[in-house]
């Protein structure tokens, strides 16, 4: 049982904490995303984890085994970093061994785990290439492989897809999840990237003050955001969100309305228009911006959307999220 616990962790700074009382049970095999906007505490969290990073208070166990006072090297994980950490005077071959040589495992057992580790990763012609004459895509597989070699209980990526250009992101996310499919073990993943997090994770954790927002599925978090934080932070462009009093529609005057973009137009019975900002083609679709009240909004239709000085919504009430203006928090209808 490769499971994480997190019970009541807390870390502070200079006084101040950046993680805020966190508990959290991440299970045997399951692959969790940390995300959250820079400086909310993931990489922090991740490397309490790995022992790089002292706990002020709480317990993290692994494997059921409470780790606070355990060296990173003992506690059987492996750390993949946003910058490789490659060495460049060595061979991808000898990159990959590196940490099993350092262990006195024998050369028979390194070269069958560079073999496996290369076959899995599609590494098998650059094993005896330098990191400067690969790409960054293949330079981040070499890095994979150093990790998958010593057959940890867990895997921690920090942004390791943070680096490459965005075609090359979209290809190694795939590559990622196929792996984890593969391995078979616990992965805890970080990034600030939230299309990355609700295409990756089996659960989501949304993180913003050191503090849970929410720890989901990807469909709950989008769906079923559990205040305006991750509402505005899951979703692009963002969710609207708009004061209950320029709203046409009678609903309690302490509360913000939420709607996602593409819920903008569909047919609905809350009918309005408002005066066009700005239009952006974005291939298949376009993004309408506008103000209703105060609040700038936005819409996500159809490319065939022809450009008018006015926009047209009609909103269906059962789209409508509901959250309280002072705590932020949903309101369930």
């Amino acid at each position: 049982m490769s499971s994480v616990i997190l019970k009541n962790v807390t870390k502070i700074y200079d006084k101040k904490k950046v993680i805020d009382d966190v508990s959290l049970t991440i299970n045997d095999k399951e692959f969790v995303v940390l995300v959250g906007a820079s400086g909310c505490g993931k990489s922090t969290l991740l490397r309490m984890i790995a022992g790089l990073e002292n706990i002020t208070e709480g317990e993290i166990l692994i494997d059921d085994k409470v780790v606070n006072n355990v060296h990173p090297k003992d506690r059987d994980i492996a750390f993949v970093f946003q910058s490789y950490a490659l060495y460049p005077h060595m061979t991808v071959r000898e990159n990959i061994a590196f940490g099993l040589k350092m262990r006195k495992v024998s050369k028979e057992e390194i070269e069958k785990k560079v073999q496996e580790a290369a076959e899995i990763l599609d590494l098998g012609e650059y094993l005896d290439r330098k990191p400067k004459q690969l790409s960054g895509g293949q330079r981040q597989r070499v890095a994979l492989g150093r990790a998958i070699v010593r057959n940890p209980k867990v895997f921690l990526m920090d942004e390791p897809l943070s680096n490459l250009d965005a075609k090359l992101r979209v290809q190694m996310r795939s590559e990622i999840k196929k792996l984890h499919e593969k391995l078979q073990t616990t992965f805890i993943y970080v990034t600030h990237d939230q299309t990355e997090a609700l295409t990756m994770g089996d659960r989501v954790v949304v993180l913003d003050g050191g503090v849970i927002q929410q720890a989901d599925s990807p469909e709950e978090i989008y769906n079923n955001p559990s205040n305006t934080f991750v509402a505005g932070f899951v979703g692009s462009p963002q969710m609207n969100f708009i004061e209950a009093k320029d709203f046409p529609y009678d609903l309690p005057e302490n509360s913000t309305v939420g709607i996602r973009p593409e819920k903008m137009v569909t047919g609905g019975e809350i009918k309005f228009d408002v005066p066009v900002e700005i239009t952006e083609l974005l291939g298949s679709e376009k993004i309408v911006y506008f103000y209703i009240g105060d609040k700038k909004c936005s819409a996500k239709l159809s490319a065939e959307f022809t450009d008018k000085k006015t926009i047209s919504l009609s909103i269906n009430p059962i789209d409508i999220y509901l959250f309280d203006k002072e705590t932020g928090k949903r309101i369930i209808r």
